[in-house]
């Protein structure tokens, strides 16, 4: 029976291998913004549709309030039926962070079409992320 070490561990990667990996799955905000205002952000942007749809809901109802009048009734609901929901329309969706490879090569291109960095480097840097990449 194995230990729990080497239960858990696995067979021991190479640190060549432990780089491929790296590079496929570690993950980079390339968004713009800082990364710790997502936590407030992604709150935000899926709150604002909801608040529009409720706040369009009770305008088209508030014009049915009072006596009930089967007329005014009826306008309310096709008026609050005729427009599509702001959550289909203009709905924010999160997306994936984005590889490290591909963050660490865009960095690398920047770097040489601004003068930073020599194009033979850089192209040799790249093509060596990209070997360890496969």
């Amino acid at each position: 029976m194995p230990t729990d070490i080497e239960w858990w561990q696995g067979r021991r990667r190479s640190p060549q291998e432990k780089k491929a990996l790296s590079y496929a799955r570690d993950r980079r905000n390339d968004y713009g913004e800082n990364d710790k205002s997502s936590r407030k952000s992604i709150r935000r942007n899926k709150r604002t549709p909801n608040r529009a749809d409720r706040h369009r809901e009770h305008q088209a109802l508030s014009a049915a309030t009072g006596a009930a009048e089967p007329e005014a009734a009826e306008r309310a609901e096709v008026k609050l039926y005729a427009k599509k929901s702001m959550w289909l329309t203009k709905r924010w969706r999160k997306c994936r962070d984005t590889p490290l490879a591909s963050v660490v090569e865009y960095k690398l291109r920047r770097r040489a079409e601004l003068g930073m960095s020599d194009e033979a480097v850089v192209a040799e840097r790249i093509g060596r992320i990209r070997r360890r990449r496969a």
